[in-house]
């Protein structure tokens, strides 16, 4: 239908515009709902990023929170006498009062009220010269009477259940019987007692200087029971000190190797009592100032660590390490500060890990852990002096004690206490280690164990891993897009673009599985031919081209244009067969039949088969992908009269692509590089695989590493939920967090920068 008849039919013009106002608004009314659907989505990226990120902080915050406690109960003590030791057990409900008269009194925790007594079987007539607690972890305690006589009792507290209730029947029991062993000790200074199911080690300090060591042997039965306790042997250790010093203090180690004795000018002299008849003296290591003495002196928990507290108002935490020489020595490892100016007046330490409290005679109270060097709590508990203190086995609980006579009871909250920046980021000296080191260990075989939470070493790999992946990837995939997008023929284009895309598909497990399995071991065997490679492909592509174009004009012209790259494949072939080839006959002729031994012999270059090398080339592969395809976009878009008019005014392809392509086309390459290495420093199951997940500080190419994704997914299942390895975890994923979020946006940064840079072009 014409103009003409339009015109003359007014109704079906009208008809004709309402249709097109329709069509036009419907469109409107569509631009307008993609661009609201596109913002809800790009805010609902953003808020999904911030949560995510809101609640990594959230779990990992409680870590380092500080220690509270809070006051639970107040009531005048029940006991009057004096303390030799005032315990609390397991459950907190419980405390035992050892007394000087040799009464053992059992109270209420919250109320105390008796909960019952007993009268340890002294001797009447005999006094008592010296006390031990032996092991606070089964109850033990020892008396050492005037006569010589050494009585070794337990404190037992077991859970009963009746129709009343649950109830906890506190009694004591004597593991080597109710008579006092004849030691003939007497006019003993000072006393430390180890006792085991088999033995009894005793030692005692005497006046003259000497220290006594007495140990004792009891046969235990096939089902348990316990046979007479004799004596096995007697040895003497002569610190020989000045006639005006004297022994304070003694302490043996678990493990019955060594003999700490604490002098009352604050000297430590260590001896291994393993070797009597050639002592193996270690010190002395000074812990006290001028004019001070020693207030207490107790075994971290696991026996290494020795704290020493002082009237200077020092707590000085040593153990013995293991010189270069392969000798030993006393190293002093950390000094913590006095609660506040006051004196010194009570210690107490956790059953269960490396914390104590330390109380002054002004009533204020300061929690500390000592591997993490972290005071978590100073403060006033009390009006007046303390006098004592009684930590719970759970550290949950605490019993304060005053001069006045009043007990205090207070609920301990201090979850987290070997958490620190020091322990995450710095070097730590962890006990039987010969120096500070960055170590993650969270888990161990030992009820000794200490877990060590440096963040370091998995940090070190995840950027490890990355750089060597990298360092693969970046030239074969930037050079690969350039010459794609620029040189290569729109047919080779349509091909080469779309395979190399596609391996981006390829799971990484399989990549993983591949690079740990097939590519390690290959690697390993033909270690020279992997460099031969390196050196070989290098040359031959390039001496390839030359002689290509010496060959006959009849023979070139045959190739269609831009496919002579094809090519190069039969020629990276050759040269991969031929390097491969010749990695036998060269390993055999340089390195003695075996490079990896050679290395580890010669150099002091160890070697792991699953290594940087492999996590290179196996991440590298995944992250070629990412990088190529972001990168050719970046080339192919840069408009096509930028360069033309290059070409136009005599420039050659190479000038035109070196200072015009390049720097137009340098954001969006920039950007692909960072989104690569996001990509890299994210991956987790080729690293999972291929790395030996081993957690060192190494920059070897031929050392294996330990990524922050790895530990996570290698961990995370076996943590228990709401502990310290359960959040560092989490602290783990919010530092990956941080790393991809810190590249993506200096990505986005210098691409913004080179974008204004090069718009005028």
């Amino acid at each position: 239908m014409d103009q003409t008849s339009r015109s003359a039919n007014p109704g079906m013009a009208q008809t004709d515009r309402a249709g097109s106002d329709r069509l036009i608004r419907w469109r409107y009314f569509k631009d307008r709902m993609a661009t609201v659907a596109v913002g809800i989505g790009g805010v609902g990226v953003l808020v999904a990023i911030l949560l995510i990120f809101f609640y990594l902080a959230w779990v990992v915050m409680p870590l380092f929170a500080p220690a509270s406690i809070e006051k639970v109960a107040e009531y005048p003590a029940p006991i009057s006498e004096p303390a030799l030791l005032l315990t609390v057990e397991e459950q907190a409900e419980v405390a035992t009062h050892v007394g000087t008269s040799g009464r053992v009194r059992f109270f209420d925790v919250l109320t105390g009220e008796m909960r019952g007594e007993s009268q340890l079987p002294i001797p009447d007539g005999v006094g008592l010269a010296q006390f031990d607690s032996i092991d606070p972890n089964r109850g033990l305690f020892g008396l050492l009477l005037e006569d010589g006589g050494l009585l070794v009792a337990r404190q037992e507290h077991k859970i009963r259940f009746s129709d009343a209730g649950r109830s906890i029947a506190s009694s004591l029991s004597y593991p080597y019987g109710e008579t006092p062993i004849d030691t003939g000790l007497t006019d003993v200074r000072a006393l430390d007692v180890r006792a085991s199911a088999e033995s009894l080690l005793i030692a005692a300090a005497l006046p003259d200087g000497r220290i006594e060591l007495v140990r004792y042997e009891q046969e235990v039965g096939l089902f348990g029971g316990s046979g007479e306790l004799t004596e096995d042997e007697r040895g003497t250790v002569l610190l020989e000190l000045p006639p005006e010093r004297r022994i304070e203090r003694l302490l043996l180690d678990p493990a019955e190797t060594w003999l700490h004795a604490l002098t009352d000018d604050g000297e430590v002299i260590t001896t291994n009592i393993r070797r009597l008849s050639e002592p193996d003296r270690l010190g002395p290591v000074t812990v006290a100032g001028p004019d001070a003495r020693v207030i207490d002196a107790r075994y971290l928990n696991g026996g290494i660590s020795v704290l020493v507290a002082t009237s200077d108002g020092r707590i000085s935490q040593l153990f013995p390490v293991r010189d270069a020489g392969a000798g030993w020595r006393l190293q002093k490892v950390r000094e913590f500060e006095a609660p506040g100016d006051a004196m010194i007046s009570a210690v107490d330490i956790e059953q269960r890990r490396r914390g104590f409290m330390a109380a002054d005679s002004a009533g204020r109270l300061a929690i500390y852990y000592a591997t993490s060097h972290r005071e978590l709590l100073n403060e006033t508990v009390i009006e007046g002096a303390i006098k004592d203190i009684a930590l719970a086995p759970r550290a949950d609980r605490l019993l304060v004690q005053s001069r006045e006579g009043q007990i205090s009871v207070f609920d301990v909250h201090n979850e987290h206490p070997e958490v620190s920046l020091t322990s995450l980021w710095g070097k730590v000296w962890y006990e039987s280690y010969p120096e500070p080191d960055y170590v993650w260990q969270s888990s161990s075989a030992t009820s000794d164990f200490e877990p060590k939470f440096s963040l370091m070493p998995l940090s070190f790999g995840t950027l490890k891993a990355a750089f060597y992946a990298m360092l693969f990837a970046m030239p074969l995939a930037i050079f690969g897009a350039v010459y794609t997008a620029y040189f290569m023929s729109p047919a080779l284009r349509q091909i080469v673009k779309p395979t190399i895309e596609i391996m981006e598909a390829l799971p990484t497990v399989i990549l993983g599985f591949l690079a740990g399995l097939w590519l390690a071991p290959v690697l390993e065997l033909n270690m020279p031919g992997a460099f031969l490679l390196i050196l070989f492909l290098p040359l031959a592509i390039p001496l390839a081209g030359f002689l290509w174009t010496r060959f006959p004009a009849s023979i070139r012209h045959r190739v269609p244009d831009g496919w002579v790259p094809a090519l190069l494949i039969p020629v990276v072939i050759a040269v991969t067969w031929l390097a491969f080839a010749l990695s036998r006959p060269v390993e055999a002729a340089l390195f003695g039949g075996s490079m990896p031994l050679w290395l580890n012999n010669e150099m002091g270059i160890t070697y792991d088969q699953r290594n940087a090398l492999v996590v290179g080339l196996a991440m590298g592969f995944a992250v070629i992908p990412t990088i190529f395809s972001i990168a050719e976009d970046a080339v192919f878009s840069v408009p096509k009269q930028l360069s033309q008019g290059s070409l136009a005014l005599g420039a050659t392809p190479w000038q035109t692509m070196i200072r015009v392509v390049l720097p137009t086309a340098s954001p969006g390459m920039f950007s692909a590089v960072m989104i690569g290495m996001g990509r890299a420093v994210g991956e987790t199951m080729i690293v999972l695989m291929a790395t030996g997940n081993t957690p060192i500080m190494d920059m070897s190419i031929f050392q294996g590493m330990r990524t922050l994704s790895a530990n996570i997914a290698v961990e995370m299942p076996e943590s228990e939920v709401g502990s310290t390895h359960f959040r560092l975890l989490f602290l783990a994923g919010l530092v990956l967090f941080m790393f991809t979020f810190f590249f993506n946006t200096l990505a986005e940064i210098v691409r913004q920068r080179l974008r204004r840079k090069y718009s005028t072009l």
